[in-house]
Parts: C-alpha cells; structure tokens; sequence
C-alpha cells in the first residue's frame, strides 16, 4: 500500500505542480494516510439535530459522531442552493469563480480536475459516490454536461434530483429489495464500500450525497412511529411577524409563499416530523457506515466528515426552502471526526467562521495531497487541534439565481452580516442590512442606522469581496457583470 500511494502522489505532482516546485519526498516509513468519509445532505439546517441543541429529535449516531469529534457551530455555505453549492464543495472555488448554477452552466473540466475526488485518486485513492452529485461536467462554457462516473471506482450516483425510490436509481437498484428506500441504500452502499476497500487494504474516499431531507418529502416508512403525532417547539424567529424588518427584495422569491404552500403556517407539526424522519433515517446510515469501519478494522484511521449543503428555513421569518442569505439558509452542521486526535481534542465546539469552501483544501491535506493553487478554501485541520485558531475572517453569502430582485451579495464574519439587495424597481430601493450576530443570532434587528461602528467595519468587509469578484469572476456564464452590479454606491 505504501508504495501505490507513492507512486500515487508522485502522479499528483506531476498533475499539478509547477517546473519550480521542488520534488515532493516520500517516507517509506510515514504510516499510512487516513481514509475519509465524507457525508452530505440535502437541505439540512443546524437545528435539526440533537448535537446542535434540538431536544425534539433523535440523531444518536450523528450525535455520538459529534461527541467523538468537533462540531462547527459557525460554518456557512457560501451559495445556498444544491447545484452551485456542491461545485463549491467539490473544488474549493467560490461560485463566481467556477461558474455552475443553475441558469448559468455546468462545471468545467477545468475545475473538475482539480477536485478533491479526482485529486484524491490520483494519489492512489480507491474512491467511491453515491446519492444526488448534483451537477455535471462539460469542456467548455455552455457545454452539455456529463456525469464523471468514470473518474470513480464505485459510481452509486445518479442525475439530477434522483429518487428516493431506490428500485428507480440505476446505480443502486441492486439495493432495492433490502432497502427500498435509498437513504438506508446508500448507508448500505457505503457499508459494503468500506468492506471492500479495507480487503484490498487500499486508502480510500467514500462520498455519499444524501437526497434527504430535500422536497417532495417521501420519507421512509419505517420510521413512522418515530414522530408521529409529536409537537416540534418552534424557533423563536418563526412566523411572518418575525420577518417584517427584512428587505422587501427576499419576499419576491418563491421562499415567500412557501411559507404557506408548504404547511408552516398551519401544519407546522406535521410538516416538521415529516422533515425530522427523513433526518433520522440519515441518522440509521451514518450508523451503518461507522459499525461497517469498526467491523473491518478501520475505524482509527477514517475521517468523517458530516456536512449539508445549505440549510432550510422550516418556516424562520415566514419564509420556506432555502437561498436567501440569513443564518437557517446558510448556516448548516459541520462535524469533524478524525480518530487519531488526543482525547483533549475530542468532543469539543469550534466557534472559529468556516465556510463549504474549506472541505476539499481539509480533505486534502488529510490525504498529504497538494492543494491546487489559488483556491479560495483553507483546511480546517488546525481547528482539531486548537479551536481558538482562526482560518479566516470573512466569508461571502451569494445568490445570483431565481429573480432577479432576490439576488443580492452578503458578507459573514464571527461578529457580524452585512446583507446588500442592489435591486432598485418596482418601487423598491437599494437596501442594506447588518446583523450583529453575537447579541443577535436570530437575526431580528437590521441595525445599519443604529451601529455605524459594525456598519462601517462589514462594509470594508463587503467591497473587498467586489472588489475580488471583479478580479477574479469567470468570464461567461454571466458572472463578471455581478461584480459591478453589487458594488455599493460609495
């Protein structure tokens, strides 16, 4: 094994590095990189689960993964919504920078080449994806896109949405007559993934893409009586009343209606245990991939990583689904679990600001990968050790999709937002919103007019990450023309 992963990153090097890099030595002797485990939902906020303070429902394993590892309370996704969120994750660029959203186009091979499952495999990686990819890759701009199932060694993902009906997913239908619903087909995909890996005693990767908890909900029927007839608490943000300070732009999306097409204004009970069961049964796989690690002897060298990638309002501020900028939308768990930590390092909360950005740059330099040049993520790995460092200041909240009124550009620090609607019609003006996240995490107050100090200070904040997306925008795809569309009106 030692010597594939040499040869494995010496082909890393030769993929990625410049004539002025110097070799990168091998160690014969190091012990053997870690594998990686990395799990993503769909639609999935912060207070769903029980590790993150919801007394109403019941994650134990995901809970126990958090109590053996470190649990973010500060990480954000920088696009909140599927396909733009998922190329950031992918390949640590922001969305401006690889270009994929929809209505805008696929990802370029470009940038799929420089993400952490392709890297990762040419370091000698057996790599495994299931579930919901959420993207395809294309040559060149406005391309039809592919699925890159062949850049893989185990292919368990499908198009689009894909069902949650596992007879009706190709790459997992074999899975169909013990697990007729496919959260728990990919719980037992990966299981058997990591029983084969760890016979052919190869590093690996597996990535799975949870469908849930994302609409049209089908949830699992054996999980039923988990919530039936349970009253949910509800936020202290919930409702329409809560929601009367905000900009009038985030009302002109379908996040608006929502809030009573989708029952939170009078079935919010039923609406929510219905959002909580396909959770647990997230809950049930993430149980059945880490028996499947310890069965086979790998557990004390697999890093889990268990993220979503954007979160849900659930009827916060009388908005559903997700997009807008505000913390149930772009704020979502993030729990680090990396076995080999001293036991002081374990079961501990980081308040440092992450962003979806930083998974790939973590993941490879777990492997002992180079990182490609130029992202715009950094690794995590120093907060498992130290949760009083900080990797970063700022990170941007964008949305450049859905109408055109609801595009806007924010800015997050540890202390505080800055939200800017550049929209100007319709008898609307151009509003700016800051939220002081420590004395106000529920985001109920816009104080721009009462802080000028906090003000002040985000928007530096704000016209730095312009002023980058000016500079460094893709140039199709319709991203360049944001960057001036966004500035302020200094």
């Amino acid at each position: 094994m030692g010597r594939l992963f040499a040869l494995g990153l010496l082909a890393a090097f030769c993929a990625c590095a410049t004539p002025t890099d110097p070799p990168k030595e091998v160690d014969p002797d190091a012990p053997p990189p870690p594998n990686i485990v990395f799990l993503l939902t769909d639609d999935q906020n912060f207070d769903s689960l029980g590790c993150y303070g919801n007394p109403d429902v019941r994650t134990p394993h995901i809970d126990a993964l958090a109590r053996d590892g470190v649990a973010f309370d500060r990480h954000y996704v920088t696009t909140a919504i599927c396909m733009a969120s998922r190329a950031t994750i992918m390949t640590g660029l922001y969305e401006f920078r690889h270009g994929c959203n929809f209505g805008h186009g696929n990802l370029l091979r470009e940038h799929w080449q420089n993400a952490y499952p392709v890297l990762l495999r040419n370091a000698g990686y057996r790599t495994a994806m299931a579930g919901k990819i959420g993207f395809t890759v294309c040559d060149e701009p406005k391309g039809k896109g592919v699925l890159p199932r062949d850049d893989f060694d185990l292919w368990g993902a499908g198009p689009g949405q894909t069902h949650y009906e596992t007879a009706k997913n190709p790459s997992i239908a074999h899975y169909a007559r013990d697990y007729p619903h496919a959260t728990r087909a990919y719980g037992a995909f990966g299981r058997d993934f990591v029983a084969s890996s760890a016979e052919k005693g190869e590093p690996f990767c597996l990535s799975i893409s949870f469908k849930a908890p994302h609409r049209p909900t089908k949830p699992d029927p054996a999980y039923d009586r988990v919530y039936a007839g349970k009253t949910f608490r509800k936020p202290a943000n919930f409702g329409r009343e809560n929601g009367a300070h905000l900009a009038e732009q985030s009302r002109r999306g379908r996040q608006y209606p929502r809030f009573e097409s989708w029952g939170y204004a009078d079935r919010y009970d039923s609406v929510m245990a219905i959002y909580h069961q396909q959770v647990h049964a997230i809950d049930v796989a993430v149980g059945m991939i880490r028996d499947a690690l310890a069965e086979h002897g790998v557990a004390d060298n697999t890093v889990v990583i268990f993220t979503s990638d954007h979160g849900f309002f659930c009827g916060v501020h009388g908005y559903g689904s997700k997009v807008l900028p505000y913390e149930e939308s772009t704020r979502v768990p993030l729990i680090v679990y990396d076995p080999r930590q001293p036991a002081i390092n374990r079961g501990v909360r980081s308040s440092q600001l992450t962003g979806s950005v930083d998974l790939a740059p973590t993941m490879l330099e777990l492997a002992d990968v180079d990182v490609p040049r130029g992202i715009d993520g950094v690794s995590l790995l120093p907060l498992l050790g130290d949760r009083m460092r900080e990797v970063r200041y700022s990170l941007p909240l964008i949305n450049v999709w859905g109408p055109r009124p609801t595009h806007c550009l924010a800015v997050v620090t540890r202390f505080g937002k800055f939200v800017h609607w550049p929209y100007a019609g319709e008898g609307m003006l151009r509003v700016e919103e800051v939220f002081d996240l420590v004395a106000d995490p529920l985001e109920m107050t816009n104080c721009a007019e009462s802080r000028p100090e906090l003000l002040r200070q985000l928007r530096h904040d704000f016209d730095g990450i312009v002023d980058e997306w000016k500079r460094k925008a893709v140039p199709y795809h319709g991203y360049a023309k944001y960057g001036d569309w966004f500035a302020r009106l200094r």
